[in-house]
């Protein structure tokens, strides 16, 4: 019986969750960090805020939205791969980090009235979902009215030259590095297919719109490797 596309991404993620954040790192040449250190300085999000972190994995990028919003700020990290949370976990309880809920659940029915958080972002992990439009809605929905959705993901280069090199790397060594590092070529084979399907940067700043969100503006990362997208809750 042929898996759906959510039952293999929870395989894949419940398989790889102990070396996920090395693979992370040596997969994108420890760019994912700068990406990400990027795109909180563009949210400048203060402190007392609440913020959801959607497919929050091993929660970095919740460990960094706890720091910005401070003690009294309130953030959620939500995933469905029960062995990512419990790394997650760890990582805050070893932070000191109480404003924080780590729970299970699915990007696709989340778990919250609506107007709920003044932000919610999703890190590499909307390309993993099986209906992008479902996970945006959703993430507009629990967003109060002048909220701030963000989402940083793999994009499509538009460069002719390092396009092709860049899908050479998806496609073939990023899953060598998967079977060398991780004993999980497999895993990352699926990875890097979920990568080339993505929709580019002008194409994903649609959906947003078709989501609802307005003022949706891009920011693309690395000759385009990567893209933060940002759109707002009307107010």
């Amino acid at each position: 019986m042929q898996q759906t596309k959510e039952e293999k991404v929870h395989g894949v993620f419940e398989k790889i969750s102990s070396n996920y954040d090395h693979m992370n790192s040596l997969i994108s040449f420890q760019q994912h960090k700068r990406w990400r250190t990027s795109t909180m300085k563009k949210m400048n999000v203060p402190e007392k805020a609440s913020a959801l972190d959607v497919c929050c994995g091993t929660g970095d990028w919740t460990i960094a939205l706890a720091e910005a919003v401070g003690p009294e700020g309130r953030v959620v990290g939500l995933d469905f791969s029960q062995n990512m949370l419990n790394v997650g976990k760890q990582k805050i309880e070893e932070a000191d980090l109480e404003q924080v809920k780590m729970i299970q659940g699915n990007a696709m029915e989340l778990p919250f009235d609506d107007h709920t958080f003044d932000y919610v972002t999703i890190g590499f992990g909307l390309r993993n979902v099986p209906d992008y439009m479902q996970v945006l809605q959703e993430m507009h929905r629990v967003l109060k009215p002048g909220g701030m959705a963000v989402c940083l993901e793999t994009s499509q280069p538009t460069m002719l030259g390092f396009r092709q090199l860049y899908f050479l790397y998806f496609r073939f060594i990023m899953p060598l590095f998967g079977k060398l590092f991780a004993k999980s070529y497999k895993e990352y084979s699926w990875l890097q297919e979920s990568a080339r399907d993505f929709p580019g940067m002008k194409e994903l700043k649609q959906m947003f719109e078709q989501a609802g969100f307005v003022d949706v503006s891009y920011i693309s990362h690395t000759g385009g490797v990567a893209a933060t997208h940002i759109g707002f809750k009307q107010k």
